[in-house]
């Protein structure tokens, strides 16, 4: 049996750009997980996780390891602390966005289901992502003109 620990030091990726600086590890990867992904990551004070975001394919889970995060969401913003749990539903309700306007680094802890293909939408910029059954992007990009079905076809 496969553990790794939530205060570990070992990281997979680093993300050094500017108002994004986070740390993160795979542990669903490292644990050799199917049907579940997880993922540690530690936020800087003054920075966010990722851009306010909904799947559309998967849940989410969050789990507050260390810190107080200020968490965002269609019903608004609210600061958590060591311990409390939060779901995100398939679809533009379970939309999120984890920050850290406190002194200290923040970790948290994410779950996913895995299921693929995706569809994530992010909601401030209006970009749409897509994956493949293999989790591989296919799009990433604003929806435009909308075109007929068979538009192009021999």
């Amino acid at each position: 049996m496969d553990v790794s620990n939530l205060y570990g030091e070992e990281w997979d990726r680093t993300e050094e750009r500017e108002g994004w600086r986070s740390k993160d590890r795979w542990i669903g990867r490292r644990l050799g997980a199917e049907l579940i992904g997880g993922s540690v990551y530690e936020v800087e004070p003054g920075d966010r996780l990722w851009p306010y975001h909904a799947h559309h394919g998967n849940e989410e889970w969050l789990i507050v390891v260390r810190g107080t995060p200020t968490l965002r969401t269609p019903d608004g913003e609210q600061e958590l602390r060591e311990g409390d749990v939060a779901c995100f539903r398939r679809g533009a309700d379970g939309a999120h966005q984890v920050s850290n306007r406190s002194s200290e680094p923040i970790r948290v802890l994410m779950l996913s289901t895995l299921l693929a293909p995706d569809i994530v939408e992010y909601l401030d910029t209006g970009k749409v992502g897509t994956t493949d059954a293999a989790g591989k992007r296919i799009l990433l990009a604003r929806p435009g003109d909308s075109v007929d079905y068979w538009e192009g076809e021999g």
